[in-house]
């Protein structure tokens, strides 16, 4: 399609008209109840609005500089998918498949398990030694071994396949899989605790007996969990002075200060077989750390986001102008300084980014839990600040902030990026 027009003055008929075709494109590709995302320089591909609205900002304002691939309105750019997108209003995604409900599709991207024909039954895997991100990949083979165990990760595969496949209820359009992840999103976006969604759990299951419901939020973690991108815990000095990490994991005081790990130091002799589960130790302060690489694995492995990370290489429009981290001249020097890393465009760059809340939302309690987040400069600039593709690394818990003391708390991210 010829989009010279959209060099054109904004008053010229040829812009006018181009405009009126963008439209007709957009709205019969990506338009949510009668609305799409707005490209104008004001919106930036954030707010939705009807037909007229976003005719009238893209004659006053114009488009974003550069939206020369219309990705958020119906073309998509990522090999080997459909050419139309469904945003999913008003929580836009990456380009996705006309299928609106493309749940085995993201199941096999998140465990690179792509076939051209969507199977309930399990076919020969064997993980191989490809060029990958942390990690082995699986192969096809043309082998037929019907008694031959699975790996771990093909067994998660076809057991969450399973689950994906069985009908929430007879006739229904969801699978109890779709049930639980949506369920679980919400929970997550309305902030509600594990004890609500077990009461909303037993009111639905009370209420529709026919539904297969879970029955807590427990078990449905359960089920969730083998999706993958977990994280980790780690104790800590309650002074951050050290992580009980690596070879000091084992470590019952701190070597600096000589604090205990434990909130109970008589606790440190405690036999939990002898009595039971109620005399459990509880560290005095833990580190969750979100690992990295799985998720960047993600980000490669989905055919939604693989073909955004070479985006800064690919598709950046190089005139002079600043509109993302690839046009500035720190990107530029360390390009120079470190060819080898900058030759390939999959290399990762990442940004680093951490501030201080009180999570009780109460001001006259001074407490401070340190949230770290990574932001992938690989992607485009309306993509790469978008909540969606900022990746959570760790949450620093604590009365106070760590301070200096941070670069305590960043020993297992520095570790895995080496």
């Amino acid at each position: 399609m010829d989009r010279t027009w959209m060099n054109f003055s904004r008053a010229s008929n040829e812009y006018q008209n181009g405009v009126q075709s963008f439209l007709d494109f957009a709205f019969h590709n990506s338009s949510q109840e009668n609305m799409i995302l707005c490209p104008c320089k004001k919106c930036g591909n954030i707010y939705w609005h009807y037909r007229e609205v976003v005719y009238e900002h893209l004659i006053v304002d114009g488009f974003i500089r550069g939206y020369k691939k219309w990705n958020f309105h119906g073309e998509c750019t990522t090999s080997g998918a459909s050419s139309t997108i469904n945003l999913g209003y008003p929580y836009s995604g990456y380009c996705q498949h006309v299928r609106e409900n493309d749940m085995e599709g993201m199941m096999r991207d998140a465990f690179n398990m792509r076939s051209e024909s969507f199977q309930s039954f399990p076919p020969n895997y064997v993980a191989s030694d490809d060029y990958n991100i942390g990690g082995n990949t699986f192969m096809e083979t043309r082998r037929s071994v019907p008694d031959e165990q699975l790996n771990e990760e093909a067994a998660k595969f076809y057991t969450l396949l399973g689950e994906m496949n069985e009908e929430l209820y007879e006739g229904s359009k969801f699978s109890k899989m779709s049930f639980y992840i949506r369920l679980f999103h919400l929970k997550c976006l309305g902030g509600w605790t594990g004890n609500s969604l077990t009461m909303l759990l037993e009111l639905l299951r009370e209420m529709f007996p026919f539904v297969k419901i879970p029955q807590s939020c427990k078990d449905m973690k359960k089920v969730i969990k083998d999706l993958g991108l977990g994280y980790n815990k780690t104790h800590s000095c309650p002074n951050d002075c050290m992580l009980y990490w690596g070879d000091r994991r084992n470590q019952q005081s701190c070597h600096v200060c000589g604090k205990s790990r434990w909130m109970n130091r008589d606790a440190e002799d405690v036999n939990e077989d002898e009595y039971g589960p109620q005399s459990r130790r509880k560290p005095n302060k833990i580190l969750r750390y979100f690992p990295l690489i799985p998720r960047l694995q993600r980000l490669f492995m989905s055919s939604k986001t693989a073909g955004f990370m070479t985006w800064h290489h690919d598709q950046r429009t190089d005139d002079g102008l600043l509109r993302h981290p690839a046009d500035s001249f720190a990107w530029k020097s360390f390009d120079n300084k470190f060819p080898s890393f900058a030759s390939d465009p999959r290399s990762v760059r990442l940004e680093l980014a951490s501030d201080g809340f009180n999570p009780f939302k109460i001001m006259s309690t001074s407490y401070s839990t340190w949230p770290v987040v990574i932001v992938p400069y690989n992607l485009p600039p309306w993509l790469c600040m978008k909540q969606s593709s900022l990746i959570f690394s760790m949450i620093i818990p604590g009365e106070k902030g760590p301070g200096n003391d941070i670069d305590i708390y960043l020993q297992p991210l520095v570790e895995e990026l080496k």
